[in-house]
């Protein structure tokens, strides 16, 4: 039960942290997002390359070849998501995000041959009905923003793919740092064009960014390590639940009951689906 209890903290100082992230990307949303990109990666990896050379953990990895598509697949996600924020209302744009498990199943079943049993595609017909009615009862959904999201869905999906094939042979800090220094590297050639340099304390809430994205995933694997996944997975959605507060509360953001009802029914078919995957892996 102790590890239960400190498994919920971790959840809950990993969700705050990454809601707290998504809130940042919106609040400078002046800033290009090539430019957002190259800040969060860049906070997050010298976090990663200190703590890589302080335990001695070899940077280049095992599998490089799917580590670099690990990077690439997940900046241009990030590029989406934050390219999303733009248009769409933070909690809105983390629903929708959440749809990667999705498409992460399709993926899985295409690539690696694993099974979807016909009462998980009720599942996920739920979650896409759910963005229907997002789509069509809430005004503040732009339609591009809203395909820069599930596009950041779709290719978050094959991210989760790619991290399965890894596996266990490379270390999690070495996929982490992949990606960021990717990140850092599209970014900051991208960003070139449209560079906006910060002024004050943009120079703090830029930083930031990667500092409290690095928060969010250490606590979030400190929680899968000592409880099981079953009991762990569902707090991953609070991240949804306190992306809407603040959304609520620092940029106005309102939220038509029909809207909320799509939300809901999106959550409700990743959950289902999750449930039901731990029942089967039972």
């Amino acid at each position: 039960m102790d590890n239960l209890k400190r498994a919920v903290i971790f959840m809950l100082l990993s969700t705050s942290a990454f809601a707290v992230m998504n809130a940042l990307a919106k609040f400078l949303k002046e800033f290009s997002t090539f430019e957002l990109v190259f800040f969060r990666s860049l906070g997050t990896l010298v976090i990663t390359m200190t703590l890589l050379t302080v335990y001695k953990i070899p940077l280049l990895g095992n599998k490089k070849g799917l580590l670099i598509a690990r990077g690439i697949l997940g900046t241009l996600s990030l590029l989406l998501f934050f390219g999303s924020l733009k248009s769409l209302p933070v909690g809105t744009a983390v629903t929708l995000r959440y749809l990667s498990p999705v498409f992460a199943a399709i993926f899985a079943l295409v690539f690696l041959k694993e099974r979807i049993r016909p009462v998980q595609w009720l599942f996920f017909m739920i979650s896409f009905v759910g963005v229907l009615v997002i789509k069509g009862f809430d005004e503040q959904v732009e339609f591009v923003g809203l395909v820069l999201v599930v596009l950041s869905a779709i290719v978050l999906g094959s991210v989760y793919v790619v991290i399965s094939k890894i596996g266990k042979q490379d270390h999690p800090l070495v996929i982490v740092n992949y990606f960021m220094a990717i990140g850092v590297l599209v970014g900051g050639v991208l960003a070139l064009s449209d560079w906006r340099n910060p002024v004050g304390m943009e120079w703090v809430i830029l930083g930031s960014l990667g500092v409290v994205g690095f928060i969010g995933q250490y606590f979030m694997t400190k929680a899968f390590q000592i409880a099981s996944t079953t009991q762990v997975a569902p707090l991953a959605y609070l991240e949804v639940i306190f992306t809407v507060l603040l959304g609520i509360l620092w940029f106005s953001d309102s939220y038509t009951y029909l809207a909320i009802i799509g939300i809901l029914l999106v959550l409700t078919g990743l959950l289902c689906n999750l449930y039901y995957k731990s029942r089967i892996v039972k």
